[in-house]
Order: structure tokens, then sequence, then C-alpha cells
């Protein structure tokens, strides 16, 4: 998966910063109960997020417990212990994986292994959750088929991302999800799908994998080409979608503190625009 929605961890409080290491590791455990364990390898950060911000708004608390797991055997560690909600999330977070996955096997005939590897925990995450699996199949095919056009339009093949953020928000939180969450959560996933096609401009380039950026820019060489010759574009870009999740973060009906949501949706998501456009590791 993608895992650029972060926190900025130097602007956190103390108690985010606990609360978020707990939601992660009780994230990783609610894949194991909903896929097996082989799943939890697929964790990343934009599920977390996801989770800590679908518990807010369904008003869903967590319970917090000090708990040993696999990567940390000896000492116990803060884990928001899984409920039915994580455990949906850590489905969805296997069947994004698998799809992506999938794609990268369509794009360069790559991750065939991986893929087979992780079957497994997909048929589980397909079976808990056989809408979720329709709506990104649903969505990575439209995104295959504007890839097959060559296409070059920014909007357009961020566009298939966006929507699958909102059709899965609206499954996921149910009367729950406002008009003004499903906006937020397609300018999210415009920005996830285009974040991750400028930091993997090299990579595409090299593999001659579909990046909408390649396509609009077929003379330029490097990412760092592109981001030097096109920088005041590429801001204005990612500047417009963040503007737009900014204020869509202030409308939302959350039922308990949002200080972390509001330090990813804020100012992680900056800052990690501002990493990869400074081209840093």
């Amino acid at each position: 998966m993608f895992g650029y929605v972060k926190t900025d961890l130097p602007y956190m409080y103390m108690k985010d910063t606990t609360l978020y290491k707990a939601m992660y590791c009780g994230l990783c455990k609610g894949i194991g109960c909903a896929c097996g364990t082989k799943g939890r390898l697929v964790l990343n950060y934009d599920l977390t997020f996801l989770s800590v911000l679908a518990h807010n708004l369904m008003g869903i608390d967590v319970k917090v417990e000090k708990q040993r797991c696999i990567a940390h055997q000896i000492k116990k560690r803060p884990v928001a212990v899984p409920d039915a909600l994580t455990e949906r999330i850590g489905a969805l977070n296997v069947i994004l994986a698998y799809h992506k996955l999938n794609d990268d096997v369509l794009d360069s005939g790559k991750g065939k292994t991986a893929r087979r590897f992780f079957l497994s925990s997909y048929k589980k995450a397909k079976k808990k959750e056989p809408e979720f699996d329709k709506i990104v199949e649903k969505r990575y095919s439209d995104l295959v088929n504007y890839e097959k056009t060559g296409g070059d339009s920014i909007d357009i093949s961020a566009d298939p991302f966006g929507n699958m953020m909102v059709d899965v928000m609206k499954v996921l939180l149910g009367d729950k999800c406002t008009e003004n969450v499903c906006e937020l959560s397609y300018e999210l996933g415009k920005w996830i799908y285009l974040i991750d096609a400028l930091d993997d401009f090299d990579k595409d380039k090299k593999k001659n994998n579909f990046n909408v950026f390649i396509n609009a820019n077929k003379d330029i060489k490097t990412k760092e080409e592109l981001i030097e010759k096109n920088k005041d574009q590429l801001i204005f870009t990612f500047g417009s979608i963040l503007s737009k999740i900014a204020s869509l973060a202030t409308t939302l009906e959350y039922k308990f503190n949002h200080d972390l949501t509001d330090n990813i949706l804020l100012r992680g998501l900056r800052a990690e625009t501002q990493r990869i456009l400074e081209n840093k590791k």
C-alpha cells in the first residue's frame, strides 16, 4: 500500500503520540483477527488514520491495554483493543494491499510471488467484507481503463482513487458519512494517488509503468528534473487539494477530541508533501 498519511511528529501532544501508536498496534492485531497473520505484514499508516477517524466520527471509544505481540514479545506496549470496526478496517487494509499488488503485476509482470503469498489473507478479507472488495476492484478497473488510453490528465487519473475513498467511507460509516466527509474523502484519495505517483516517478520511468506525471511531461527524465522545472505548478496542484482538506476537516462532526486527526490532516499531509517535493528519502 501507499503509507503516506502520517503524523507530523514534532507537533504532536504526548497523549496523541501514545494513542496513535496504540491504534497502529490495534489495527495490526485487528488484521490478524480478521485475515490471519500474513495480512499483518501489509499494515500501513493510511489505514491507521482511517481507524482513528472512523472511531471518532462514529463515537466508538477505544480501550487501550498494555499487551505483547509478535514484534514486541518482551515488553508490553499500549494497544487499542481490536473491536468490530477495527477488524472491518483491517480487512479493508488487506483488500487494498492485494489489489495494489495485483495492479503492480499488471503493470510490470512482477510481484506474482508476493501476490500469491497474501492470497489466503485476501480471501478471508474478501469473505468478511465483500462490499469493500467490489468497490476496490471496480475503482482499480476504472484506473486501468484510463491508463490504457495513455492519458495525461492529473484530475482524471486521480478520480478513481477519490471515488474509491468516498465509496468506502459510505459503507464503513453508514449514516455518519455526511456530505463533508465524502468531500474530504475524495480529496484525500486524490492526494494519496498523486503523491504516490510523484514519489514513484523515477521507478515508474525505469520500469515503463503508467504514471500521469510521466505522461504529462514526456521530455523529463527524472523526478528531480520534474520538480525543478514544474515546482510552482506542483505546489499549486497539491496546495489546492490540501487547502480543501484543511477546510473540510474543520466541518466534521467529531464525537471525541480530534487533536490527532487535526495533526494528520492539517500538518502531516503537508509535511509529507514537502518531503517529496524536496526529494528527500
